[in-house]
């Protein structure tokens, strides 16, 4: 789980962002003591992510918020279950819900799309991975959804791994030299990553001993024609214009590993509401 400064680092940030100062339409229009209790309902089926975190939403806003969570983090959820149920202030559960609904939305969403990818390529030797392509501020929080809807994770940040893209090996001047330079320089536990666009620049990047070679964009043929020249040497990385509808024979080429930016730069959020207990 993601250490709990680094949560609430986020939700205060979106809260400040989202409140101000005052919300002008609950502050002036309900009393102090007024209290309520409300329900999260999924709208679709799914798989949950960020439960805990959308109720820490409400814990930072009002300690006495009691919550009953009935579906945790991984759990597939159906169209009209109840995921959490909240009481407290009602002025509380109204200025908390769009922020916390926004976190729950977007990480669950996340975690549906994961988990639907993982089931496409089940029986394959290929596991799903992230991205850098995460937005701002929600990084941590996004490559834990990815976790928990049965995915793996890529680099966290650019201190994690070294991975000479085009514009690396371009910049430098040739991949085999600019291999060589990082090995003389990284530590022991650092692993090299190549991005190759082709089978010349994957036979390069195995002569030059990198560790991982992405397979930029390259059609199914090449993809199974590198598995067999790599023949277990380096992990291959498959990358570029994978969809749900090719992600199954991209796959059954061979490759280790299938990374998708999209499952956190434009995935789709899962539909949650709050409805009030009448």
């Amino acid at each position: 789980m993601i250490p709990q400064f680094t949560i609430d680092d986020v939700i205060k940030r979106a809260i400040q962002e989202d409140i101000n100062y005052v919300d002008v339409t609950t502050d002036y229009l309900l009393s102090d003591d007024a209290v309520t209790t409300a329900n999260y309902v999924a709208k679709d089926s799914g798989v949950v992510a960020g439960v805990g975190i959308a109720v820490r939403v409400y814990e930072l806003l009002d300690s006495t918020v009691e919550c009953e969570i009935l579906k945790q983090d991984g759990d597939a959820v159906q169209k009209g279950d109840i995921i959490l149920t909240l009481k407290g202030k009602t002025k509380t559960l109204l200025k908390g819900e769009r922020t916390s609904l926004n976190l729950i939305q977007h990480l669950s969403g996340i975690a549906t799309m994961t988990n639907k990818c993982v089931g496409l390529v089940e029986g394959t030797n290929a596991t799903i991975t992230d991205t850098r392509k995460t937005l701002p501020g929600l990084r941590a929080l996004q490559k834990y959804a990815v976790t928990v809807g049965g995915g793996r994770n890529h680099r966290y940040n650019l201190s994690d791994g070294a991975m000479l893209k085009d514009n690396h090996i371009d910049a430098y001047g040739s991949m085999t030299n600019a291999v060589n330079a990082l090995r003389a320089k990284i530590g022991h536990m650092v692993k090299i990553e190549v991005e190759t666009r082709n089978l010349d620049e994957l036979r390069e990047a195995l002569s030059a001993g990198a560790d991982v070679i992405m397979l930029d964009n390259m059609s199914l043929e090449e993809m199974r024609e590198a598995v067999k020249i790599t023949a277990g040497r380096a992990k291959l990385e498959a990358s570029g214009n994978i969809t749900d509808e090719n992600i199954r024979a991209v796959a059954e080429t061979g490759v280790d590993i299938i990374s998708l930016g999209a499952l956190t730069h434009s995935v789709k959020a899962f539909d949650i509401s709050m409805k009030i207990a009448l």
